[in-house]
């Protein structure tokens, strides 16, 4: 357990800033770190946003919907008292976005988010077309829906004329930067999350690029964490007091994460639990091979993000909450409670899925529920079927890297932390819970210092105490584990190669 860290005081900060920046699944988030890593005082601020979503597998949000939300945090943050301060701003997006963007610079189509899955038939179609192993041993990343190159031939084969229109391709922090900035570029980890990306060499991928019907140059330009954007000294933004900024270009939000929680090296594993989820361990070497259910992108020119990702964890949460009428503040009391043979048995897929089955068209599948469940079993059989999932994928990769602890963070963890207690007995190994809010900002704030502040030591993120697994627990999740695999073989698998 670990402790001391604190929002600190304007005055008490250590020089140089950094101004942080986070797009995520609900909202757009901001914040000013000190050169420590200290979150400053006054600095902190979120604007909420949705996903438009449907039946059909979309999932979209307004761009310059987004564009507005960054303007309006960094007016807000950018005072003018922090002028000659702040040496650094950073961005950090949920992944696996794109934005069509036309000759005038605006954005000619929604931003399709890493959930939209309406290109499964455009996944069928690369799979048999394209040799899927060897895509993902050079680009780390299999053929799925929630990647670039099926997605952008969705687009031409649906709606050839908005494709035609779009003279690039954005992820939507290029895009935000490139309103807010005039300029753009793509950090390596959000052009490896495109699935499009060589990850031993760091260029974009020749067979992808043909398949996805796109040229090079309308991707954009990648640059490692040390190569910030050349804004010509910033003197026509319209903020003063980052006149002298560094401007990072935008990374993931799965590589800030794990920065954010201090799982920075191979012996310390991040699973985040938000919307979204995933495991990851950040390993410093381009793994030779990666298992077949895993992702493996790059971040930099030495660093590899290897693990897995699940689309539905507090999405499931929020949707079950809504659809059942739960009480909020019972939730957890279903979390805490022992294992009950009567649990319903849930494939928790509501947007499709990723790791380690890769089954695009995947959707929830609920089992053993009679007329007696109770809408708090149905949450419990569903929040299990998460932990499950993440088992999965730790499984996997076990076979690569053996990470000594597990660091867990996110809102599910802070709502509903004693799922933290089913997690631990489902993987088998104790799950450390960090305690601080808003990792991935955070993390956000260390890429940058890392470059700005190489030699300034940082503040290390307050962890909780340990959720060791229940011995008594071992039997009955062995058992649902064996459940779960022959339930995802008989409904998911015909739509997974895995």
């Amino acid at each position: 357990m670990t402790q001391g860290f604190t929002r600190v005081s304007a005055t008490d900060a250590l020089d140089p800033l950094v101004l942080a920046l986070d797009v995520g699944s609900t909202g757009s988030r901001g914040d000013v770190f000190d050169a420590t890593g200290r979150p400053v005082e006054g600095g902190r601020l979120k604007l909420p946003h949705a996903f438009t979503t449907a039946a059909d597998g979309t999932s979209v949000i307004d761009p310059d919907q987004v564009v507005g939300e960054l303007r309006h945090i960094i007016d807000e943050l950018a005072s003018r008292q922090l002028a000659g301060r702040v040496g650094g701003v950073a961005l950090d997006t949920f992944a696996s976005s794109l934005v069509g963007v036309g000759a005038d610079g605006s954005a000619v189509t929604p931003c399709y988010t890493y959930a939209d899955s309406r290109c499964h038939a455009q996944v069928a179609q690369l799979r048999s077309e394209l040799d899927e192993a060897q895509v993902q041993q050079r680009t780390g990343c299999r053929i799925h829906s929630s990647y670039l190159a099926p997605r952008l031939r969705w687009v031409e084969e649906t709606d050839p004329a908005t494709f035609s229109r779009a003279r690039r391709w954005m992820s939507l922090g290029e895009y935000a930067y490139l309103s807010l900035l005039g300029t753009t570029a793509a950090g390596t980890s959000t052009a490896a999350w495109t699935g499009m990306l060589d990850r031993r060499t760091g260029r974009w991928d020749g067979e992808l690029l043909a398949a996805a019907g796109v040229d090079e140059l309308q991707l954009c330009e990648v640059r490692d964490p040390d190569q910030p954007l050349d804004l010509g000294g910033g003197a026509a933004l319209p903020w003063p007091a980052l006149r002298h900024a560094l401007w990072f270009a935008p990374i993931s939000d799965g590589f800030a994460s794990n920065l954010g929680t201090g799982a920075v090296d191979e012996t310390s594993a991040a699973v985040a639990a938000a919307t979204s989820g995933a495991i990851r361990v950040l390993v410093h070497a381009v793994p030779d091979q990666v298992p077949s259910g895993l992702w493996c992108y790059r971040v930099d020119a030495d660093r590899s993000l290897l693990g897995g990702a699940v689309n539905d964890v507090g999405r499931m949460v929020s949707w079950l909450q809504s659809s059942l009428q739960l009480d909020a503040t019972d939730l957890d009391q279903v979390m805490a409670a022992a294992p009950d043979h009567a649990t319903p048995l849930v494939l928790p897929y509501l947007s499709g899925e990723r790791a380690t089955g890769w089954a695009a068209e995947a959707r929830a599948t609920f089992a053993g529920v009679s007329a007696a469940t109770t809408g708090a079993q149905i949450l419990r059989g569903a929040m299990e079927g998460v932990a499950l999932s993440y088992a999965r994928i730790a499984d996997q990769l076990g076979t690569v890297a053996r990470p000594a602890r597990i660091l867990a963070s996110g809102r599910v963890t802070q709502d509903l932390p004693a799922w933290q207690q089913v997690l631990a007995d489902v993987l088998g190994a104790p799950v450390e819970p960090v305690t601080i809010k808003r990792t991935t900002l955070h993390g956000t704030a260390l890429h940058a210092l890392a470059v700005l502040a190489l030699d300034t030591p940082r503040t290390r993120a307050t962890t909780g105490r340990s959720y060791e697994p229940t011995p008594d627990h071992e039997q009955y999740y062995r058992s649902r584990s064996s459940q779960y695999d022959a339930l995802y073989r008989a409904v998911v698998a015909s739509d997974s190669s895995a």
